[in-house]
């Protein structure tokens, strides 16, 4: 087995799969890439067992062949290297060869039947759209999912696909993000929970991608694919919350105000927080917003007036400053609007502005009780 590839074009594509590697693997052949060689055609692959991504590449070779070869070994070797074609060919002592224009390189390779097969989906159905929404969907609600190993189905992102648009959800049960695209729709009506991991890898490779992405899923597994490139993944079993229950519908008092200058104000107020409750108070009167913390241990205490475009009755409602940060920080808009209806309700953060066509993005922070 023999073939030539460019390196920066290999190793682009390697850095990719690379993100799936786990440091630490039980099984040692999952520190390799798989190559499989097919004439003209080579695939590689990495897998975790829970996700397998694949790409094709162009090559040099009339042969076929599979080998699997170290991850970080490769990775390392072809970082050092200018832009040149490099040769690979299997030498009989169970090592494969990368010849450059300098010198030869000698690995030591496993047999390809070692590596995990990746699952074939069975009657899977099957959705498109664009890799830089789904990215952008990715990117605003992942930061809300939970990390707790006891609540599985919260730790990854809910996506709900049905005729009239598709929804992605992600909650740790103190915050809440649901973004919504209305200029989309599936053909027929579906719901999973994907895990955190192959989903961050997804929205790094299709950040501002113009590529279209085929979705396909069932019960257990789904299967992104998109120029050259094929991600499977198992799904987080189990029944996501119903998330609907407590989005508050009743919101009477509403306050609009400049996302910037909110989120200053509040990472400035929150350095004299509680340590460990992170407790802001927003007392609204009026056109005026009063954002202030205390840390009663300490004597710290920091206060801020803002003014803001303000309906509803004068109240005072807590928040956990590093949600409020989190979700203000996501949000790219310019002016942002936080309804609320009691002090012990939550609140439902929205974008004014800066959202496209059929996009929504719903945002809930659950109050803390205020000491008085």
């Amino acid at each position: 087995m023999k073939f030539i590839v460019s390196s920066s074009y290999l190793l682009k594509q390697l850095q990719v799969l690379g993100g799936i590697i786990n440091n630490n693997n039980t099984l040692p052949i999952l520190d390799n890439f798989l190559f499989q060689l097919d004439q003209n055609s080579l695939t590689v692959s990495a897998s975790d067992l829970e996700t397998t991504i694949s790409s094709k590449l162009e090559v040099e070779s009339n042969e076929k062949g599979s080998v699997c070869i170290p991850a970080r070994l490769l990775l390392d070797t072809l970082k050092t290297f200018p832009e040149q074609p490099l040769t690979f060919s299997i030498e009989d002592n169970n090592t494969i060869e990368i010849s450059s224009n300098h010198g030869k390189y000698a690995l030591a390779y496993a047999s390809g039947e070692e590596f995990p097969q990746a699952i074939q989906l069975q009657d899977p159905s099957a959705t498109v759209m664009l890799g830089d929404v789904l990215a952008n969907a990715i990117a605003k609600t992942i930061f809300a999912a939970g990390n707790d190993d006891l609540r599985p189905v919260m730790s990854g992102v809910f996506f709900q696909f049905s005729t009239d648009g598709l929804t992605f959800v992600a909650t740790d049960a103190h915050k809440l993000v649901k973004y919504s695209r209305e200029d989309i729709s599936a053909s027929q009506a579906a719901e999973f929970i994907m895990p955190k991991k192959p989903l961050n890898l997804l929205k790094s490779i299709l950040a501002g991608s113009e590529e279209q992405v085929t979705i396909e899923y069932n019960n257990s597994n789904a299967k992104f694919s998109f120029d050259n490139t094929e991600m499977v993944c198992r799904l987080i079993d189990g029944k996501y919350p119903n998330y609907e229950a407590v989005i508050p519908k009743e919101n009477p008092n509403k306050l609009n105000i400049e996302r910037s200058q909110f989120l200053n104000s509040v990472r400035r107020v929150s350095i004299f927080s509680n340590k460990t409750t992170h407790q802001i108070r927003l007392k609204i009167a009026g056109a005026e917003l009063n954002i202030s913390a205390e840390d009663i241990d300490y004597s710290n205490k920091a206060e801020e007036r803002l003014t803001c475009d303000y309906q509803g009755d004068d109240m005072q409602i807590g928040f956990n400053s590093r949600f409020l940060t989190e979700m203000l920080n996501n949000l790219t808009c310019d002016e942002v609007s936080l309804e609320m209806s009691m002090p012990n309700r939550a609140g439902i953060l929205t974008p004014t502005d800066g959202l496209d066509d059929g996009e929504l993005v719903t945002m809930l922070v659950m109050p803390v009780m205020l000491n008085s």
